[in-house]
């Protein structure tokens, strides 16, 4: 049985890929930031936080990748590609997404290899952890599910 989701739903995976976005470049900010201020609008602050409009602009970002996520892991749009051609389509259509906010809001300078390899690691930790917890959400539910399936079940036998 398929569960409909609502709108309290998508937004809850913006949150989650927003939180671990923010968290990662959080860290990131504490080891980094001061080296990093001058050439980077993310660490402008140095070690002391991420600006406002940055912040706004990886929320913006967040609703683009859940969009994304929703385009290729709902049977609505796309129904009979493979799982794991579904995965690399979305992330490679990711990256393209960050890599456009990163040129238009200048986010580091595009010529440099270090921001980039620090892009990517940036962009692997958070894609871990929001696979982590949507996996282990996801364990959970289906868990919750069986459980009252077998209940349901042992209610049944027990009628007859």
């Amino acid at each position: 049985m398929d569960e409909k989701k609502t709108i309290f739903d998508y937004l809850a995976q913006v949150m989650i890929i927003f939180g671990f976005a923010i968290l990662v470049l959080n860290i990131f900010c504490l080891v980094f930031g001061n080296d990093a201020k001058d050439i980077s609008a993310i660490f402008k602050l140095g070690d002391q936080g991420i600006p406002v409009g940055i912040t706004l602009q990886f929320l913006c970002v967040s609703f683009l990748i859940t969009g994304v996520r929703f385009v290729f892991f709902t049977d609505v749009i796309i129904q009979k590609m493979p799982i794991w051609l579904r995965t690399i389509c979305m992330l490679t259509i990711i990256v393209i997404i960050i890599a456009a906010f990163i040129i238009i809001f200048n986010w580091f300078p595009v010529n440099m290899w270090q921001p980039w390899a620090m892009f990517f690691v940036c962009f692997g930790l958070s894609f871990l952890g929001t696979y982590t917890v949507v996996t282990v959400q996801e364990k959970i539910e289906n868990k919750r599910m069986e459980e009252a399936l077998q209940r349901l079940k042992e209610k049944e036998e027990n009628k007859k």
